[in-house]
């Protein structure tokens, strides 16, 4: 065999993509094979769910479980009950997908009729939330964000015995062993809906009070972090509002062509047609807002303005090359933009995308993410641990014009205002669509009479992204000294 040296400059070391080198495999006994009916693929077995228990088997500490008779804690959810919807109420229900939004909004809301115990539907603080159907094993904790809001019955409620097993039981469910546990029962089958009693077969490892007090404090400082955050938002818009002087929507004036019908009807001018002939383009909600942003601002410009922003980008389609972890950059999706840790994150080979990597898809901080496809309007300010990061097509990037307009330009993107006039220009007859040069590019922009006030606003809001950041750096220590002084500390 002929051996070749091969000179690599340092660029084309970072793009190379290594094989992964963990086998995965596990041993099967013959009765297993025949319990399942002579199946011989390895996913009936459920390999990683073995290798998740091996490796607690190895653990120096003690195991429990999270619940059960001598667990860590109770559990426990709420019985299924018929929703009757309502267009505004005092109760906001919120869905168990939310759970991991840093700052989830109410997605509707229940008469104060449906039939169940609505009050028990509340979430407690120093609870720990856990998806149970369709997704499971996503997991929060509650604190000033989540505490005594309304969710579903698809949700565990945890109450820990003690309190500083409430950020440690967390750690635990964020890691690789825990959420896999998670997601098998006791005889490794895959299963896609648990109950609080599976959360008995659940092996945790029992660690000192030293550790589980560090990694509690950790993980409730980072939920700290996050309060804090959203509370900075809270302020900023509430600025915003009171300097355009904005009502309510559902108290905005709306112009109607004939007040004599009961029927949504309202009359357009031709002039004001931009092509568009849908009448969703064409709401008198929209115009009201931008009639009073032209009132009570200095200017309404656009995104394009180059005093707004340097560049709008919409990445084109592309078939994707996948890695294993470590092997290439974070790729994540719409669905995952209002989590501080994208879930279900994927890895983008380098070497197959390097230049669509540099052009259209790495995340910088600050710059600002819109989903453009299937739900639109969801709109994030980019931490710096998503620096570098990818994101996929469906999403628009707007780079703002430089830091002193950025978190404005996000405040005002995310607020309810913002929302209607970014979807106004949504197309398509089976998916959603906006796109960037027709449609991003001219939403109407206010800029304030009162400069000082429009800064104080942007302020607030990178301050809230340096907080996430910050709540982010806790969370992944924990998870780590979780990891390496835990789980896969051995006898």
């Amino acid at each position: 065999m002929v051996m070749h040296n091969i000179n690599l400059t340092p660029q084309e070391i970072d793009i190379i993509d290594l094989p992964n080198e963990e086998l995965r495999w596990s041993v099967v006994k013959l009765s297993e094979i025949v319990e399942r009916e002579n199946r011989l693929e390895a996913s009936v077995f459920d390999i990683e769910g073995k290798h998740a228990r091996e490796v607690l088997g190895r653990c120096k500490w003690e195991l429990t479980t999270i619940c059960g008779s001598n667990g860590l804690a109770t559990a426990y959810h709420r019985p299924r009950f018929k929703r009757i919807w309502v267009e505004k109420s005092q109760y906001p229900i919120y869905q168990p997908s939310q759970i991991t939004d840093i700052f989830p909004k109410p997605y509707a809301y229940i008469s104060d009729k449906t039939n169940t115990d609505i009050d028990g539907l509340r979430v407690k603080f120093g609870q720990i939330l856990l998806t149970c159907s369709g997704t499971i094993g996503n997991t929060t904790v509650v604190t000033r964000t989540l505490e005594n809001k309304i969710f579903s019955h698809d949700l565990i409620r945890i109450n820990p015995y003690n309190d500083l097993d409430i950020g440690y039981i967390y750690a635990f469910l964020k890691t690789k062993v825990g959420n896999t546990l998670v997601n098998t029962n006791s005889y490794g089958a895959v299963i896609s809906h648990i109950e609080p009693e599976h959360l008995a077969t659940v092996p945790i490892p029992n660690a000192s009070p030293i550790i589980k007090a560090e990694i509690n404090r950790l993980i409730m400082d980072s939920f700290r972090l996050r309060d804090e955050s959203n509370e900075l938002l809270v302020k900023a818009e509430s600025i915003l509002v009171d300097e355009l002087k904005l009502p309510p929507l559902e108290e905005m004036e709306q112009e109607r062509f004939d007040k004599s019908v009961e029927f949504r009807n309202f009359s357009v001018k031709l002039s004001e047609l931009d092509n568009r002939l849908e009448a969703s383009y064409h709401l008198p909600l929209v115009k009201s807002i931008i009639k009073y942003l032209q009132t009570n601002s200095k200017e309404v410009t656009t995104i394009s303005d180059k005093r707004i922003s340097k560049k709008i980008i919409l990445p084109g389609r592309f078939k994707r090359v996948y890695v294993e972890e470590g092997q290439g950059t974070v790729f994540f999706g719409g669905k995952q933009i209002f989590e501080l840790d994208p879930s279900n994150k994927k890895y983008l080979s380098l070497k197959h995308h390097s230049k669509r990597i540099k052009d259209e898809l790495s995340l910088k901080e600050n710059m600002i993410m819109v989903t453009c496809s299937g739900t639109i309007g969801k709109t994030v300010l980019v931490p710096k641990h998503w620096e570098n990061w990818t994101a996929n097509q469906h999403i628009i990037r707007i780079i703002p014009a430089s830091e002193d307009i950025a978190g404005y330009l996000f405040v005002f993107l995310a607020s309810d205002y913002g929302y209607q006039l970014i979807t106004r220009f949504t197309y398509g007859a089976v998916v959603d669509e906006i796109d960037d040069v027709n449609h991003i590019s001219n939403v109407q922009i206010p800029l304030l009479l009162n400069h000082e006030r429009q800064l104080e606003i942007n302020s607030l809001a990178l301050e809230a992204n340096r907080k996430r950041f910050e709540a982010y750096k806790l969370e992944q220590k924990a998870i780590k000294i979780m990891n390496e002084d835990v789980i896969h500390a051995e006898k």
